[in-house]
């Protein structure tokens, strides 16, 4: 039978906890997620994790997208660590499929190559699919954007509530 003690855990054992583990303990699926909330929380921005869902077509079949973050101004903040080609191809069909909405990344890194042997980072993808982008954080300007009429609509129209 296994030990149960209930000394207190030391500092060292929650800094110790990685991204993952904290993630997990708090509904995030990563720590720039993670970091990101921290950040909206600080500013006191309203905005929720993944409280939204969309549909969007994928050629043969409807799936769907939940954002990260939606902020009160309509910007929608997906946060990326690793930026795989299922994502960027998800992005570039929701845009299709959505071209109002003002999806907004948050990368670790944008000038992480999208592949070994390409020389395109995430930035260039981004600018060359006129996706605006930042490095770790929320930039305040995004925040701060006073809220767009068509924004807003867009977002109403398509982003549904999770069950």
């Amino acid at each position: 039978m296994p030990l149960v003690t209930t000394r207190p855990v030391t500092k060292r054992e929650v800094t110790t906890r990685t991204s993952k583990q904290r993630g997990l303990i708090e509904g995030y699926r990563s720590g720039l997620e993670e970091k990101v909330a921290a950040q909206l929380e600080a500013l006191e921005v309203p905005a929720h994790y993944e409280q939204y869902k969309l549909n969007y077509e994928v050629p043969a079949r409807v799936a769907t997208y939940t954002p990260d973050f939606v902020l009160p101004n309509g910007i929608i903040i997906e946060t990326k660590g690793r930026f795989v080609t299922e994502d960027r191809k998800k992005h570039k069909l929701i845009k299709q499929c959505h071209p109002n909405l003002d999806i907004r990344f948050v990368f670790s890194n944008p000038n992480t190559k999208i592949g070994k042997k390409s020389k395109t980072t995430y930035a260039m993808w981004c600018d060359q699919l006129g996706f605006h982008f930042a490095k770790l954080f929320i930039p305040h300007e995004w925040v701060n954007e006073p809220p767009c009429p068509k924004r807003i609509a867009a977002n109403k129209a398509v982003l549904h509530p999770k069950k």
